[in-house]
């Protein structure tokens, strides 16, 4: 099963709702999201992400077969990280383990590269998320080490690992 990034449309919300709208994931992602995640939710986020500055913020949507599946981005940090963003992405659980994100995040890190002045780009995802490491590693990020009681999500304080991707390594 081969996917694709590709700019996002108004028409994707409510597929970008239908993902979102699972514990499974929002357990996965940073605070802030609303649950259940609504078409309207979807419509504000996609329309947040296509006035962002693009030298800043590349977000795509990930799709199979012409079908929204899942979100991805790379967000550039400031100041002296200034050419350093960072990764972020989910797909919906019935695409899960398929190799799908690991394709959509060699991507959108290929396409970031060519097309900016981006020199690492890191992932923190939680460190009780398996799948997710096996992402990054897979699509060739490093790991640079466990970043210890350094988030508190659903209540408790998690672990979250290091990952990273420099410029020179593709």
């Amino acid at each position: 099963m081969t996917c694709s990034i590709r700019e996002w449309e108004l028409s994707d919300a409510r597929d970008l709702s239908i993902a979102l709208s699972n514990k499974k994931i929002q357990d996965n992602l940073r605070d802030g999201l609303p649950y259940p995640y609504t078409e309207q939710d979807g419509a504000d986020f996609i329309s947040a992400m296509l006035s962002a500055d693009e030298n800043d913020t590349f977000a795509f949507a990930v799709t199979v077969d012409g079908k929204v599946i899942g979100s991805i981005g790379v967000f550039r940090q400031g100041n002296i990280h200034r050419q350093t963003a960072e990764l972020g992405y989910y797909i919906a659980e019935e695409y899960w383990g398929r190799g799908i994100m690991t394709e959509a995040v060699k991507q959108i890190c290929e396409y970031v590269f060519s097309k900016s002045d981006i020199i690492r780009i890191y992932a923190e995802p939680f460190a009780y998320n398996a799948a997710s490491c096996r992402v990054l590693e897979k699509a060739g990020f490093q790991y640079e080490g466990t970043l210890r009681n350094n988030a508190v999500k659903n209540g408790k304080v998690v672990d979250m690992k290091m990952y990273s991707l420099l410029k020179e390594d593709i």
